[in-house]
């Protein structure tokens, strides 16, 4: 009843340079994921009202050519103007409990035919973040295939990544709010994000 959002969302996705050149001229749209180890399911991935994250992670497919489809010659980020739709919100707790109920019905199909469940893992990297979410991926992944009638549009987590950001915090240096947009036409519109004019606050 309520899964509907009323307001749009701006997302960022860090890219080549080429990629939003080609994007905001109408050449080319952005390509859904469809990763096994994709965070929040298939889709196409933003950050949320971060487009320093969205660039730090341009940066670091620049750094490591092979953790990409593509490569990144040119580190830069694409804006986009999302509406959510329809929207599997995994901040609310009904939506968690979705997942929850498609978590236990993989669990018992996989345990019934003496297969192991996926697991979310580090990335090659290093560290402690769990960055390949086979695990999660599966889990969504059924819960839209079973529920077909739902039909949700997009998916939004929020996720706490990274260090400590002070001794003893309950926050992280890399907590950040991730968008999967599975139907494109939630997309209203791209664009290149403009630096701040210095002379004027930010409203």
């Amino acid at each position: 009843m309520y899964k509907t959002s009323p307001t749009f969302i701006i997302g960022f996705h860090g890219c080549d340079q080429s990629l939003v050149d080609k994007v905001v001229g109408g050449q080319q749209q952005l390509i859904s994921s469809s990763n096994d180890y994709d965070m929040l399911g298939h889709g196409i991935y933003f950050w949320e009202n971060d487009p320093e994250r969205a660039l730090e992670y341009a940066q670091l497919l620049h750094e490591y050519p092979g953790r990409g489809k593509s490569e990144i010659v040119k580190p830069a980020v694409l804006g986009a103007v999302i509406d959510l739709g329809h929207c599997l919100n995994l901040m609310e707790s009904s939506a968690l409990q979705l997942v929850r109920s498609a978590f236990d019905m993989l669990q018992d199909t996989l345990l019934s035919n003496g297969e192991p469940l996926p697991r979310n893992v580090p990335s090659r990297s290093g560290g402690n973040d769990l960055l390949l979410r086979r695990l999660d991926c599966a889990v969504i992944e059924l819960f839209h295939k079973q529920n077909p009638e739902r039909s949700f549009d997009s998916i939004r987590g929020l996720f706490f990544e990274g260090e400590d950001l002070y001794p003893n915090a309950g926050f992280k240096t890399k907590n950040h709010i991730q968008v999967c947009v599975r139907n494109p036409n939630c997309i209203k519109g791209y664009f290149i994000p403009r630096t701040r004019d210095s002379a004027y606050p930010i409203p």
